[in-house]
């Protein structure tokens, strides 16, 4: 292990086991995540500073090689005092574990960007026929048909109205096959 990993217990008896089990869980961090600089754990038992409710409580403070942190705190439940402080410790690995990793993510840059859909105006609408065009923020038209109109609420469609549209290429031109009113008066 290369972290310097520092460990209080407050309240709590310091086992050989339960000091073995927390370097175990930040061997495992620095396995998948890298290097971690450090780490301080906090083993808080039921009753220490008017904590109520036999529940344990840990706390896990991580700092990264770029100046980042990850801080897990967690409270969780189980039936028997010795059950309870390893369960509480595994799960507040397993939450610090996901946070790690989130942030990895991010700074591999792999987190996913949901692009928000284009924005359009209702340009033209025959309800007799189903069909119609919405002008793109840039300009062109983009054909549509009552079908592709989520939740079928085409008698509710005016000119003029904001929608949202997902474009692709048909056999003519663009074409929208989901179209989102969201009605005369939403923000552009």
């Amino acid at each position: 292990m290369q972290t310097a990993l520092k460990i209080d217990f407050h309240g709590a008896d310091s086992t050989e086991a339960l000091q073995r089990k927390i370097a175990e869980h930040v061997e495992g961090l620095e396995h998948l995540y890298g290097r971690i600089t450090a780490c301080h754990v906090s083993v808080e038992a039921p009753g220490h500073h008017q904590r109520k409710g036999g529940l344990f409580h840990i706390s896990i403070h991580l700092t990264l090689p770029d100046g980042g942190e990850v801080s897990v705190g967690t409270t969780p439940r189980a039936d028997k005092r010795q059950a309870e402080v390893l369960f509480a410790i595994n799960d507040a690995f397993r939450r610090a574990g996901r946070q790690l990793q989130d942030r990895v993510r991010r700074m591999q840059g792999k987190v996913k960007v949901h692009e928000e859909p284009p924005h359009g105006t209702i340009a033209r609408f025959d309800p007799n026929t189903g069909f119609g065009f919405i002008e793109a923020a840039d300009g062109h038209e983009v054909y549509f048909h009552q079908n592709s109109v989520i939740d079928g609420r085409t008698s509710q469609i005016r000119l003029g109205d904001r929608v949202t549209f997902v474009e692709e290429m048909g056999e003519k031109g663009p074409q929208a096959s989901t179209v989102r009113h969201l009605g005369p008066h939403a923000l552009r």
